[in-house]
């Protein structure tokens, strides 16, 4: 009977059905977008509230980061076989524990869980662009309405990362950090009975089963490589543990390679990685993690800093920073939205490597301009708008560069390589901006000022580098054939 119906008759069958899931989804982008800003203006405080040093904040931002990426790929092959609902169900169950295990930790150790758990979230957004395009077959318009119920879901992420970053900023002085922290945890566990009740259950297509092994070998290599980083933390870059495990973990890349390859449904397919169209995609996606993900609370705790007490710093309160991710939020979105309009004018291939260079020059302008709001809002906003660009591209030029079923692949991997990167990067920066205090005495001194101008030097090296990897792709790599 589907088969009978003219284009028009699909068209208008469809619509009302897409309005009412892209409706639902909103909620959970809705959700994902508080997460993503409600914390940022609030670090300092739960630095304080934990009694630790702001450079020990990073270590959390790291768990979260590496739970993150590892769960990109297996969930999203998870979503393939047993339905993608049920998978956003699953974890955003998770993400809800993770979110009342931080209400309430009683420390440091327990916060540092669930922190980490909530991470599930970041595989929210793939799995609705499947949804969508699932529910999307036989319409005639699969592509088309995909990618604009995707620009609504993006959209509404943005604004509430800004909703979600004005609430924490306004409420942090005038409430206790437990129900502060309580907020999150409510928004996404309505967003559970959201998706329970507004999204039906469609069963997955794909066949066979999850590449366990390749799960297994490069959790080792992730984990090998955090724990050399919180070594060199603990014990100092003399010692010879941490570089042991860093070298170790690198060691593990071949067998991890070789095993990938000897499997038909890999976890990772190292060989598209591999090509020269993909791999300056995916590996400028990682070196973009270490500025995107990886110096959010290095900035947010530079920007709280008392500049009478520790000699710099902006001194601001949880409301400027606040305004601060607004207008980077802003100027990300003036990026996304002016994509079309650059790759036009400098081939997409040119975009990727102007917001690369947009990035570096945001970054490198922290280093000699940082004392004053006005400075601040300035870098910020060159980095945001070149931010934004690679946010929209990455995905595009992945998919793109990658055979028409491997796309779905490609771009999750944009997804996941620069999480690592912002993992690692966020370990790089606790040890950059550690001071001489012990890890249970934040009172024996702020992070010194040399920490934070290598924390900005970092990304804006990794954006140039990036730029650089860019260059290697063909030119018409990227056209439209």
């Amino acid at each position: 009977m589907t088969d009978s119906l003219t284009a028009g008759d699909r068209r208008n069958t469809v619509a009302p059905h897409l309005v009412r899931i892209v409706g639902f989804l909103v909620c959970v982008e809705i959700a994902s977008g508080i997460l993503q800003g409600y914390y940022t203006p609030i670090f300092t405080d739960i630095a304080d509230h934990l009694g630790i040093q702001d450079a020990d904040v990073n270590w959390i931002e790291a768990a979260q980061l590496i739970v993150s990426a590892l769960c990109v790929p297996l969930l999203a092959r998870l979503g393939d076989l047993i339905g993608h609902r049920n998978v956003l169900l699953i974890s955003t169950a998770v993400t809800a524990i993770g979110s009342w295990i931080l209400a309430f930790a009683p420390s440091f150790t327990t916060f540092l869980i669930g922190w980490a758990i909530q991470g599930a979230y970041v595989v929210w957004l793939p799995l609705e662009v499947a949804i969508i395009y699932r529910r999307t077959t036989n319409t005639g318009r699969q592509a088309l309405l995909t990618r604009r119920s995707a620009a609504i879901l993006v959209g509404a992420l943005e604004l509430s990362v800004i909703i979600g970053a004005l609430t924490s900023g306004a409420l942090v002085e005038s409430t206790s950090m437990t129900v502060l922290l309580m907020l999150p945890a409510i928004v996404v566990s309505i967003c559970f009975v959201v998706i329970w009740f507004g999204i039906e259950d469609v069963p997955g297509r794909a066949t066979g089963g999850i590449d366990w092994v390749g799960f297994a070998w490069i959790t080792a290599v992730l984990g090998l490589l955090m724990a050399g980083l919180i070594a060199i933390r603990l014990d100092g870059p003399g010692s010879f543990l941490p570089w042991l495990l860093i070298i170790a973990s690198l060691v593990l890349v071949v067998p991890f390679v070789q095993a990938e390859r000897r499997i038909a449904e890999p976890l990772i397919d190292v060989d598209l990685m591999a090509t020269r169209a993909q791999w300056p995609v995916q590996l400028t996606a990682f070196l973009f993690g270490m500025s995107v993900l990886g110096a959010q609370i290095p900035l947010s705790t530079f920007a709280r800093t008392d500049p009478d007490v520790a000699g710099y710093g902006l001194g601001a309160d949880a409301g400027f920073v606040s305004t601060l991710i607004g207008v980077y939020v802003v100027c990300l979105a003036i990026g996304a939205f002016t994509l079309p309009l650059t790759s036009r004018l400098l081939t997409p291939r040119g975009a990727l490597i102007a917001s690369s260079v947009l990035i570096a020059i945001g970054y490198a302008l922290w280093i000699p301009f940082h004392d004053t709001t006005t400075q601040a809002l300035i870098n910020m906003g060159v980095a945001g708008i070149g931010s934004g660009a690679l946010v929209a591209a990455l995905p595009a030029a992945a998919a793109a560069a990658a055979p028409a079923d491997r796309t779905g692949f490609a771009t999750g991997m944009t997804n996941a390589t620069k999480t690592v990167g912002g993992a690692i990067a966020s370990s790089i920066f606790a040890i950059a901006l550690a001071s001489t205090g012990s890890l249970g005495d934040p009172t024996e001194g702020a992070a010194p000022l040399s920490g934070y101008l290598t924390v900005w030097a970092v990304c804006s090296v990794a954006a140039l580098l990036a730029a650089l990897a860019l260059v290697a792709i063909p030119k018409t790599a990227f056209s439209d054939h």
